[in-house]
């Protein structure tokens, strides 16, 4: 069985699954159930009431049953029994997707959202992608996906809609009525970018991460000391719209800014403290820090932006953040399927837990400085603030 520590509640983004919701109907015979879901789900008098139960089923329901169905649907409503947001039940099929997500590779149509009461708004648009072809803007506001509304729905349950394997249709509606039809295609979604910005005559390191996959912490590092070497006087690091990822890249990120002590520190009804600490390889404590932040930077983005506020390496712009103070192991199980179960509360420095959990939102990180961004206009007003924030250091 194998472990990953997974805080984040995924990219708010077409291109990752949080969970796709199979049924919540009970089924499946206990004898088919890996061990791991088996000891979990079924045992002694309860265990002999399931088996009953199904046998009946099998017995006498008058179509013919598929026992995997039945397995994947046992195990979603198990799940979904927990009342957690961020607990789900991965098919095979499910996992084998977002294990590819996980390491930076994506199918989908390529933009990044963010849930609004209509809808989904649309937060960026990734070049060479099949939402930019088809002339989907920034600040478009999707209300439903192939004629379903997307009106009441989460974020999760509404970019389950429009994600799809490549090769395969989704027509969106907006809400000024236009429609617009998108073939999926793999999409190479830049997790890091970097550039020089300038801010009253300073040059400015401006590092974007959209997610914290595998190896995206170095990715990070190096984007930084590349730019420094260039001429940066200091650096923004822009976590907004990044929903999270592993924890492991959110402690090799925040290292980068810090050279030694505490970053996060996690505990679990079943799992003991755990400290983790910078690995040491930070910039010069000298070069000022800011990290921008929005309402969709969560998890693996908070651990990173509390850590560096309390430990006062950085100012933190923008608006508050999500407010996810809980992470997940993902379990895997012998079908080729995994669960992916809240086990713990992780905390900042200096003591801080976030929030958030079961149905609940957090409280999030409150920024030091508020700064948003109009999208109607071209120019990114939050980053800006953010840049003279720097340079002002």
């Amino acid at each position: 069985m194998r472990r990953r520590s997974i805080p984040g509640i995924g990219f708010l983004a077409v291109l990752i699954p949080i969970a796709l919701v199979l049924g919540i109907y009970l089924g499946g015979h206990p004898n088919t159930l890996p061990s791991f879901a088996r000891n979990a789900l079924v045992s002694d008098s309860d265990g002999r009431l399931y088996e009953e139960a199904i046998d009946t089923i099998q017995a006498d329901y008058y179509r013919k049953i598929d026992r995997k169905q039945l397995l994947n649907t046992s195990l979603t409503a198990a799940v979904e029994s927990l009342q957690d947001q961020f607990s789900h039940y991965f098919s095979p099929k499910d996992y084998a997707s977002f294990q590819l997500d996980t390491e930076g590779q994506f199918e989908g149509v390529g933009m990044s959202v963010q849930e609004v009461k209509e809808g989904l708004r649309v937060e960026e648009v990734y070049d060479d992608s099949p939402a930019k072809e088809s002339g989907l803007k920034v600040g478009n506001v999707i209300v439903s996906v192939n004629g379903k509304s997307l009106a009441g729905k989460t974020s999760d349950q509404s970019t389950a809609l429009i994600k799809g394997p490549a090769g395969s249709s989704v027509t969106i509606t907006l809400q000024d009525g236009r429609k617009l039809t998108m073939k999926r295609a793999k999409v190479d979604i830049p997790i890091v970018q970097s550039e020089l910005q300038r801010a009253d005559g300073k040059e400015i390191a401006w590092v974007r991460l959209a997610g914290f996959t595998s190896g995206s912490g170095t990715d990070v590092k190096d984007a930084v000391n590349k730019q420094l070497k260039a001429g940066a006087k200091g650096v923004v690091l822009d976590l907004r719209h990044n929903g999270g990822g592993l924890l492991n890249e959110a402690v090799t990120v925040a290292s980068v800014f810090l050279p030694d002590g505490r970053v996060v520190s996690t505990k679990g009804r079943a799992r003991p403290e755990r400290v983790y600490n910078a690995e040491g390889g930070a910039i010069k404590s000298s070069i000022p820090v800011v990290v921008l932040v929005d309402g969709a930077s969560a998890s693996a983005s908070e651990i990173v932006t509390g850590a560096l506020q309390d430990r006062k390496r950085a100012k933190v712009v923008g608006t508050r953040t999500f407010g996810k103070g809980v992470f997940q192991e993902i379990e895997s199980l012998s079908n080729g399927g995994a669960l992916d179960i809240t086990v713990g509360e992780y905390f900042t420095p200096t003591g801080r837990n976030l929030g958030g959990g079961g149905v609940r939102r957090g409280a999030g990180i409150t920024p030091d400085i508020q700064a948003t961004d109009n999208p109607k206009t071209p120019k990114d007003e939050a980053l800006q603030t953010a840049l003279k924030t720097v340079a002002d250091e």
